[in-house]
């Protein structure tokens, strides 16, 4: 597809679909408010539960998920820790890795927002969907 053929339509849908985007983020980051986390807690915790895993993810890995500095995950994963939702481990292997995994409280208030988004997601799922027809 060159520039010149992208239509009207193709404008409003690509429009419509990033408004729902920042909708969807602006709502997300309301809900974890809500429950007590930052959203940046959030998607740390649903970066830790999300990894494909085992074994649990590194700070690195939990970084290029994140798209953040190194330094910028040390200081988000010391304030969860502090708080109580993550905690860090020796992987077994090697000591010199560190691996983070959820506390109980981690993974309550993770499985709340989860419970939150997926309903949310189901709601707009059939409105996104519409905006895929004809992309092929």
């Amino acid at each position: 597809m060159s520039a010149e053929s992208v239509s009207a339509a193709d404008y409003q849908r690509l429009l419509e679909l990033r408004t729902g985007l920042r909708r969807f983020l602006k709502w997300s980051a309301d809900q974890a408010r809500a429950s007590g986390l930052t959203p940046a807690q959030h998607q740390l915790l649903l970066t830790i539960k999300g990894h494909r895993g085992p074994p649990q993810p590194t700070i690195s890995e939990l970084a290029e998920y994140l798209q953040l500095r190194h330094h910028s995950a040390v200081e988000l994963i010391d304030r969860a820790e502090q708080v109580g939702l993550v905690q860090r481990m020796a992987d077994p292997n090697d000591a010199r890795v560190v691996r983070l995994q959820l506390t109980t409280d981690g993974e309550r208030m993770l499985g709340e927002l989860s419970t939150q988004h997926l309903h949310e997601l189901e709601r707009l799922a059939p409105n996104m969907s519409r905006l895929w027809v004809g992309l092929d």
